[in-house]
């Protein structure tokens, strides 16, 4: 069984940090994030450290204890240093370009695809076929990418589409004649 939740989540220094009952908040340089901690869950803060644990030994309570300190974490580390994810395009005409809150994507359809960014979420358009989408939020980070990419996910014929940065495409070979 998993014993993340045995490991403190250190608060580097300039973090503001409050804990109201069930709810906590962190506040950074790159912005503030909020989240309720389960019930089954105790979080305390002592000597610049977060420590979480099962409020019962039941491994459900253990398990949620792991998931709130991996949440917590992910959120110092947001509000610190922020997350970011690359999007590449790979095909003939696939462009980006990033205007605001806005990303208008050409890919191959008859139309441009715009995206608008939910708050907190920055997209930067590094070059035509690279993207990077950066914020605080880890879970929005991917989710936003994620829908991005559903756009055009990369075809296994010619790899055409938006994939992630480093994402590998398996290619099947072409029909034989």
């Amino acid at each position: 069984m998993s014993r993340v939740a045995n490991s403190p989540v250190a608060i580097p220094a300039g973090l503001e940090v409050n804990l109201n009952g069930q709810e906590f908040s962190v506040k950074g340089k790159k912005g503030e994030l909020q989240l309720v901690i389960h019930d089954s869950v105790a979080l305390t803060q002592e000597e610049g450290e977060l420590k979480l644990a099962a409020k019962t030994a039941d491994t459900s309570a253990r398990a949620l204890a792991g998931t709130m300190r991996a949440l917590v974490q992910n959120m110092v580390t947001g509000v610190t240093d922020g997350f970011e994810k690359k999007l590449e395009l790979q095909g003939v005409g696939y462009r980006a370009q990033a205007q605001g809150d806005k990303l208008t994507l050409q890919l191959g359809f008859s139309h441009p695809v715009e995206y608008h960014m939910p708050e907190g979420i920055k997209a930067e358009a590094t070059s035509q076929t690279e993207i990077v989408i950066s914020g605080v939020d880890k879970q929005k980070v991917g989710q936003v990418c994620a829908e991005i990419r559903a756009f055009r996910p990369p075809e296994p014929y010619k790899g055409k589409g938006v994939r992630y940065a480093g994402e590998y495409v398996r290619r099947k070979e072409a029909k034989k004649k």
